[in-house]
């Protein structure tokens, strides 16, 4: 989870063309601090990432966004070792579903 907001905050980091160094200055942490932040190595509070939001100009929900997509791409890209018996899983509910739907409108 720490490497996924670190990659984000880089990134947006990046986009905004300020130095690592540049960003622990307007947070308030040695640069070393930071470097760990974007590596995913130190755990983030809620008052750290208000703080990168507000030197980044973007919303805490920019930067968590991609704690919502994780799974997905993790599901997608098959590194789940389950992946595909969940996606059996859910054809086989969704067939289940249907059939029962269906069976329900001949019934009316």
């Amino acid at each position: 989870m720490n490497e996924l907001l670190g990659n984000r905050i880089k990134e947006l980091r990046c986009a905004k063309n300020y130095s690592q160094e540049q960003m622990a200055d307007k947070i308030g942490a040695s640069k070393q601090k930071y470097a760990r932040i974007e590596d995913g190595l130190n755990s983030m509070t809620l008052d750290i990432l208000s703080k990168i939001a507000t030197a980044l100009d973007v919303t805490v929900s920019d930067i968590t966004c991609v704690l919502d997509e994780e799974p997905v791409n993790r599901c997608i890209s098959g590194s789940d070792n389950n992946s595909s018996e969940k996606i059996l899983e859910m054809l086989d509910l969704f067939y289940a579903n249907k059939h029962m739907y269906a069976r329900l409108q001949q019934g009316n």
